[in-house]
């Protein structure tokens, strides 16, 4: 099941970043007293009362700013609201309400997402709290004290947040298609290739970023099969900073790649696999997904009888951690090989969702544990008692031992080879628990 998002907006120095780290637990953006400071968007996997949910970091909103930086900040911010499940409204308690609060809020209602209003650096809850109800003339619900700084008011926030979620979740499990997301660095072909999957030009490539999820979600029909295609696309290299770009596009991915059930990554054949190519897969892989790697623009390669193997071995070698992802070269701009993408995802579908009987999963252990023998420490063996699939989408598996710290990584990578030997499981990754049980 897909993680909610959730986005902290709000204008510059209300303490978005200080909110954000404190909830994920580790200092990742640079919080700085100039506002501006936050120029990407960084995103975190957050837990409160067993429910998950991946928070999204912004810059900083000022809706009547001319400055270039500003308002690419503004532009960031759009596609978070546009793509966040629930929306966290900071506002500034020292700073009172200011008029561009209530533009933001403005921006924010229009977008018809649940909104939680917070209000920021309340260090004294019986001092400030008449400061606070005077955000209730924002006309967007009740406002939460927090001082985020002092993780003040976290717990209310929060309850707040997560009861929106069920809700969302159901509207979620109505639609029972596969979604395929097409993600990949700006400019690789992305939107060509949903345009000539679909067969008309569904997807408009605009130099303002922004569109709404709503409008990049694309139904197909093949081989008298429904599904959906999430199309990240719609950025252009209008920024001279490529690097701004980068972090910029990434947001989106991560909304689709929590959506999606296969993630078709598109890499540009004249540039092979870069940094974010690896970054992207990175997102996809730590989410359970079943990866397609595309290989655009495979038609203006000069080419000889080597050109596939080396490349899929360049591919391997830089995206070693995902040596499962089936690879495909394709040609947006001339159709090629874009029928078989099909055939690719629906395979990878189908393993999935495949499931092993329990009693094979333990033959196969028994074999791979006679082969190679469990290690030890001082002493003290490794003992494998029994392995079980509990579920699918990725394929989980728990492996039930008699010490979990004698289970190194890599005997838990040979224990998956032998399996991935049996039964294949292409294009998907496989998840793994180690639980203990004390020996009769």
């Amino acid at each position: 099941m897909s993680r909610t998002i959730v986005a902290i907006i709000g204008r510059p120095n209300v303490g978005k970043s200080t909110l954000f780290n404190a909830l994920a637990g580790e200092r990742i953006s640079i919080v700085n007293n100039h506002p501006g400071v936050t120029r990407d968007r960084i995103y975190a996997d957050v837990t409160w009362l067993n429910t998950q949910f991946t928070l999204i970091d912004t810059g900083g909103i000022e809706p009547d700013s001319k400055d270039e930086m500003l308002t690419y900040m503004r532009q960031q911010a759009e596609i978070a609201i546009d793509t966040a499940d629930v929306i966290i409204f900071l506002v500034d308690v020292r700073q009172g309400l200011v008029d561009a609060d209530s533009k933001v809020a403005d921006m924010l209602r229009r977008s018809n997402k649940p909104i939680v209003l917070v209000v920021n650096k309340v260090d004294n809850f019986e001092k400030l709290m008449p400061d606070v109800y005077e955000f209730y003339n924002l006309g967007i619900g009740e406002p939460h004290p927090i001082s985020a700084s002092s993780k003040l008011g976290f717990g209310d926030m929060l309850d707040e947040v997560v009861k929106h979620f069920d809700s969302i979740s159901e509207a979620d499990t109505e639609d029972d298609r596969p979604r395929i997301a097409i993600v990949g660095k700006p400019n690789v072909g992305k939107s060509s290739i949903v345009n000539k999957l679909v067969g008309e030009n569904r997807v408009i490539v605009s130099d303002i970023a922004g569109t709404t999820r709503d409008a990049i979600d694309t139904p197909i029909r093949r081989n008298n099969k429904e599904y959906v295609l999430i199309d990240t696309a719609g950025l252009r290299r209008k920024s001279k900073i490529k690097e701004d770009l980068e972090r910029f596009s990434i947001i989106r991915t991560v909304a689709a790649v929590e959506r999606a059930d296969i993630v078709v990554l598109v890499i540009d054949a004249s540039e092979g696999v870069t940094e974010q190519d690896a970054k992207i897969a990175g997102i996809a892989h730590d989410r359970g997904k079943g990866i397609v790697i595309a290989v655009n623009k495979w038609d203006v390669i000069d080419k000889d009888n080597n050109s596939v193997k080396e490349y899929t071995k360049d591919i391997k070698n830089t995206l070693s951690f995902i040596p499962y992802a089936e690879i495909i070269f394709i040609s947006a701009e001339t159709g090629q090989r874009l029928g078989k993408l099909f055939d690719i995802i629906e395979v990878v579908i189908q393993n999935q969702n495949l499931r092993v009987a329990t009693g094979v999963l333990n033959e196969i252990m028994a074999e791979a544990t006679a082969l190679q023998q469990p290690p030890s420490d001082k002493g003290k063996h490794l003992r494998l008692y029994y392995i079980t699939q509990v579920s699918v989408k990725p394929p989980t598996f728990v492996i039930f031992v008699n010490d979990k710290k004698l289970m190194h990584f890599s005997y838990t990578r040979y224990i998956e080879n032998k399996i991935r030997e049996a039964f294949g499981f292409a294009g998907t990754s496989l998840k793994f628990f180690i639980r203990e049980r004390k020996e009769s």
